[in-house]
């Protein structure tokens, strides 16, 4: 029997008090909708359907997945309503699984046991216990088995005191489903379909209500509103860095680190405090991430170190390179092996190669560097020309002044020295001395300007 999961995400999100639908609120780097839909595809379907409706083609726009398809709510009409959108193009021999946009924090292994307790007929239903009930309707349990969903304002005393609770997620056949919805009726005070309906419609047509309990509230709480997001992206980065040190990372607190993406870590590796890593970043054996740095789609090298307030992005380091602090990475930077880069030091679009140091404050840009280079305090490459970018290159064991521009296209020999202050508009050649400087003057008589009205 095949799987159909069903994803409802049309609603508003009123309470988010944002442009942005509240299922595009991002949750670790990504929208809510998205973890949903990672969570499904992790799952054995080729059918999943997203039921959409505020936000319409900025949601369709922002989610993007191989078996996606679409279903419109136009108008909001309560959760079986939602279900009913979807439900025409839902093989009738599949089963069903519903989802919601603002709960991401599920884990397949939830659903993978929910499906088992399930089977291929029967209705399973998603719980959980909460120290706080109230207002929750509750999980009405007869020999094991879930007899009732019971709404807090209709349940008597003794109802009152169960913990268990609908968390509205749950799964059965779909051609029952089908039969369940059109039953469905909205004679209530808002008007609506209420999906939760179809328990009590199960137990009367005599099909078994399966209950299982998710391990703990926060993988089922839905989010509506910025607290609510702010506590789920607490709870997803606690899960996150559980993970990593299971696998024996070191993290000086493991509540003050943002993993926004994925992050893969070799042995031994260290992270300080308030690191923050977006998209996929690799850490090779023994590297360490001293406090305040920002990691964005970058591989680092066994035995590298960064030092304090770094920003590295699109960047890949060889072995036992020294970063920062205070420096920065850009897309296409490049070191290689023991390579040192120092504090305030940009690097874009550039090779380093083997045991070349860029200590101070100097700009790297397009360029090529050999080995065993040593880059001055106050160097840069002029790389751009007003309308086009060039290359520089630097050859092995060159030493470059401080204070020195590079005016690309520009070629240093090996073993080239640059004097300081030296403007290079034309090649240095290989194992000399090249001073390109105006000579010093003394201007006899010169003043130096005064504010007007002085």
């Amino acid at each position: 029997m095949g799987l159909s999961i069903i994803i409802l995400a049309a609603g508003q999100g009123t309470r988010m008090r944002s442009d942005l639908p509240k299922v595009l609120q991002p949750l670790a780097g990504r929208p809510l909708l998205a973890h949903v839909v990672a969570t499904a595809e992790a799952l054995s379907t080729d059918d999943v359907c997203v039921v959409y409706g505020h936000g319409g083609e900025l949601v369709r726009e922002t989610i993007s997945g191989e078996h996606l398809r679409w279903a419109l709510q136009a108008e909001q009409h309560g959760t079986g309503h939602a279900v009913m959108q979807a439900m025409p193009e839902t093989p009738d021999d599949n089963r069903v699984l519903i989802l919601f946009g603002d709960v991401p924090l599920l884990l397949p292994g939830t659903l993978q046991n929910l499906l088992i307790d399930a089977g291929d007929h029967d209705l399973g239903v998603l719980t959980v216990d909460l120290e706080d009930p109230t207002g929750y309707g509750r999980i009405v349990r007869k020999d094991g088995l879930v007899v009732r969903n019971v709404e807090h304002k209709d349940a008597t005393l003794a109802e009152q005191e169960i913990r268990e609770i609908n968390t509205g997620v749950m799964c059965c056949p779909a051609d029952r489903l089908k039969a369940w919805l059109e039953r469905l009726g909205n004679d209530n005070a808002q008007g609506e379909y209420y999906l939760t309906d179809v328990i009590a419609m199960a137990v009367a047509d005599g099909v078994t209500v399966h209950g299982v309990k998710a391990d703990n509230e926060a993988e089922v709480m839905g989010i509506n509103d910025k607290k609510q997001l702010a506590e789920a992206e607490r709870a997803l980065q606690a899960r996150l860095v559980d993970e990593l040190m299971t696998e024996g990372v070191g993290f000086a607190d493991p509540a003050r680190v943002d993993i926004r993406g994925t992050l893969k870590c070799g042995k031994d590796v260290f992270i300080d405090v308030n690191a923050v890593f977006e998209g996929r970043v690799e850490l090779g054996d023994g590297v360490t991430i001293e406090a305040h740095n920002v990691i964005r789609d970058s591989r680092l090298g066994a035995g590298t170190a960064v030092h304090p307030h770094c920003h590295i992005e699109g960047a890949k380091t060889g072995a036992d390179c020294e970063i920062g602090p205070f420096a920065r990475m850009r897309p296409g930077a490049e070191l290689r092996d023991r390579v040192k880069i120092g504090n305030f030091v940009e690097i874009k679009k550039s090779i380093v190669a083997d045991g070349s140091k860029v200590n101070h404050l100097s700009y790297i840009g397009d360029t090529d560097i050999g080995t065993l280079v040593n880059v001055g305090a106050g160097t840069i490459t002029c790389n751009y020309d007003g309308a086009n970018k060039h290359r520089t290159t630097i050859g092995d064991g060159a030493f470059i002044g401080s204070g020195v521009n590079l005016i690309a296209p520009v070629e240093v020999g090996a073993g080239a020295n640059i004097g300081a202050g030296t403007t290079l508009s034309k090649p240095a050649p290989a194992d000399k001395l090249t001073v390109g400087r105006a000579r010093q003057v003394t201007i006899e008589g010169w003043k130096r300007p005064v504010k007007k009205g002085s």
